[in-house]
């Protein structure tokens, strides 16, 4: 099993007000119905993240193209943009010195 596919088993069944759905596969090729799917979820770009609410449309829309789509709650949203801020964050300078060592 590839990473992608880990990451999609992964996703919880736990009930969350909102859906944060991400497109990770190209559109072109996709079957007509399902570009006009994500169309309506307004998914254009791949790796664009789009936050609608967890209805019974819009998880048969989700049901339709779940294999372009990974989709996360809201609690593993906040975990992930939390993660990717921290290995984004500042670090200290790395300070090298270019003089002779002390002689001893």
């Amino acid at each position: 099993m590839n990473a992608f596919k880990a990451y999609k088993a992964c996703v919880p069944i736990a009930w969350s007000p909102n859906l944060y759905i991400s497109l990770v596969r190209g559109i072109p090729g996709t079957r007509r119905l399902h570009r006009r799917t994500l169309e309506a979820l307004r998914l254009r770009k791949c790796n664009r993240t789009v936050m609608r609410w967890n209805t019974p449309t819009v998880r048969g829309m989700l049901q339709q193209v779940k294999r372009l789509v990974a989709i996360e709650t809201e609690e593993m949203y906040k975990a992930r943009r939390q993660k990717d801020a921290n290995h984004c964050a500042l670090r200290p300078p790395l300070v090298i010195s270019h003089l002779p060592a002390p002689a001893k």
